[in-house]
């Protein structure tokens, strides 16, 4: 089933969802991923300087890995074409609008959205809010 692209429809039924845990962003050489590719991470992106890695806290810290800043993420349910566009955007404003900054990763079913853990409750409120403002009116 192809991704929805229809902005209203995306945020009415983002539905974001919260998942368990604290994660962090680590980096290593590129040279050094089959070394690291044990720790199972959530996501990895290959950069010039070398490969952020997307932990687990407890994993990062078993691996001797900085475990600041510490993050959540946030899942937005919805089912988003890559080709969608506003959505980003909506959901970056929200939270900015809050000041929360939010770090997203769009795969390919969903978006994820890592906020700072201390910001958590108020992002997951800001796009509840952003999602039923956008929802159309019963009667």
């Amino acid at each position: 089933m192809p991704g929805i692209t229809d902005l209203q429809q995306l945020l009415s039924g983002m539905k974001p969802s919260l998942a368990e845990g604290e994660f962090v962003y680590c980096s290593v050489p590129a040279s050094m991923l089959a070394d690291h590719i044990h720790l199972r991470p959530l996501g990895f992106f290959r950069e010039k300087e070398g490969v952020t890695l997307i932990l687990p806290l407890e994993t990062a810290r078993e691996a001797g890995f900085p475990a600041a800043p510490t993050m959540r993420m946030i899942t937005l349910e919805v089912h988003s074409s890559l080709e969608a566009v506003g959505l980003t955007a909506a959901f970056a404003t929200a939270l900015g609008n809050e000041g929360i900054s939010a770090n997203v990763v769009a795969a390919y079913h969903h978006d994820h959205i890592f906020v700072p853990a201390a910001d958590a409750g108020r992002a997951m409120a800001a796009l509840q809010a952003l999602s039923a403002a956008q929802s159309p009116s019963v009667g």
